[in-house]
This record gives structure tokens, C-alpha cells and sequence, in this order.
């Protein structure tokens, strides 16, 4: 049985009960092989820009004999990713630069019936600033600690409203739960570390300083 990492469990939780999922970055495909089994999906489609991942998510799909469940498709993003598919979308695994592009270049993301689910390894910052300018707006902010390693989790819907927050928000987004405060040291290092640079993130530095 497939045994999901805390960071894509945390992903899994995100997804609506009996979506048709599409998983953008499959890698070997775990998540949508595992929310199937599981009953929580009705199908997906799993996604990936590399033939050797996806040929590994391939394998995995048929090990547990889900063809007539997942379709595998080699995608730059969701370029090759019928809108139709899907009513989820996640898109985990990379940074936030290009999670933000990936949305950008996709004519059909603009769409009150999709849910979407990100994972950016780097700068979410820049991805929740992205999603704000473009009317999405964000749910549910997480993060997640495996290993030694924290990870931030969000979903968003479009709205259609474009929204402007203080710049601390696009760092703090909707996290309610402050109990990682390694994360949150980490993070105002980096800032204060920027800010000897030349830039000024004092706004973003105190609003962290009074979460925690």
C-alpha cells in the first residue's frame, strides 16, 4: 500500500471528496495512485514534463492496474491537460516562479469550478501575490514539517477578484498556525539578511515578529 510523505498527505487532504483530479509535476505519481485507491477520486490525470518520472508513475498506475482511472500525460504544465479532466488541479513540487507562470500560460485556469492546490518548494510569496493580482483567492495555508524540511500548502478558487494586500500577507498568506516557529526564524533571516542588501522589508519583518 502506497504511504503518502507529510507534504503530499497535507496536498491529499486539500482535494475535494470524488474529484477528478489533475496532479501537474506527478513525479511517480503517488498521490493521485494513492487517492484513488483510497475511493477519494474518481479519476485523474497525472502530469509530468519529464519522461522519467512520468515513465515511473506509468509503472506505478499499472502495478495497481488504475489505466481505466489515471491517465498519464507528458505536459510542459498544463499545456497538454484536458480542462475537462479535471475539476482540481495540483501542482506541487516546484517553486513559486514557475507555478506562476504555469498558471499564466493556461487559457482555462481562469475558472470558477476549478480548485486548486499548490505546493512551491521556493518563494510562495510570489505565488500568492500572483494569485491575488489575477483573482484567485486563497483558502486554506499551511505548512508542514517532514524531516527537517517545512513546506507550505495552500488552495485557491478563482473569484474573478483582483485583490491588493500589505506586502506581509503574500508571506503569511492565511497561516493561522504559528506552532513551526523554525519556519518563521528561518524566514526572517532571510529577510533581515535582504534588508542589509538595501531592500527595506521592516513591514514584512514585524508583522512575522508579532505572529510569533
Amino acid at each position: 500500500m502506497i504511504k503518502l510523505t507529510k507534504r503530499l498527505s497535507a496536498v491529499a487532504q486539500l482535494v475535494r471528496e470524488n474529484a477528478s483530479l489533475a496532479d501537474i509535476g506527478c513525479d511517480h505519481g503517488y498521490l493521485p495512485v494513492c487517492l484513488v485507491i483510497n475511493g477519494r477520486i474518481k479519476s485523474a490525470v497525472a502530469s509530468d514534463v519529464n519522461e522519467g518520472p512520468l515513465n515511473s508513475c506509468i509503472q506505478l498506475v499499472a502495478e495497481y492496474s488504475l489505466e481505466d482511472k489515471i491517465k498519464c500525460v507528458l505536459s510542459d504544465g498544463l499545456k497538454n491537460v484536458d480542462e475537462k479532466a479535471c475539476c482540481d488541479i495540483a501542482v506541487c513540487g516546484m517553486g513559486g516562479e514557475l507555478i506562476a507562470q504555469i498558471l499564466d500560460e493556461c487559457t482555462w485556469v481562469k475558472n470558477r469550478d476549478k480548485h486548486f492546490i499548490f505546493n512551491p518548494m521556493t518563494h510562495p510569496e510570489i505565488l500568492r501575490k500572483y494569485l491575488c493580482d489575477n483573482g484567485f483567492e486563497i483558502q486554506n495555508d499551511i505548512i508542514v514539517k517532514e524531516g527537517r524540511h517545512y513546506y507550505s500548502v495552500f488552495d485557491a478558487y478563482y473569484t474573478g477578484n483582483k485583490k491588493s494586500f500589505n506586502r506581509s500577507y503574500y508571506y503569511l498568506g492565511n497561516i493561522n498556525d504559528f506552532e513551526h516557529k523554525a519556519y518563521f526564524n528561518h524566514l526572517l533571516n532571510y529577510l533581515e539578511n535582504k534588508s542589509k542588501g538595501g531592500e527595506d522589508y521592516s513591514d514584512v519583518i514585524s508583522a512575522i515578529k508579532e505572529k510569533l
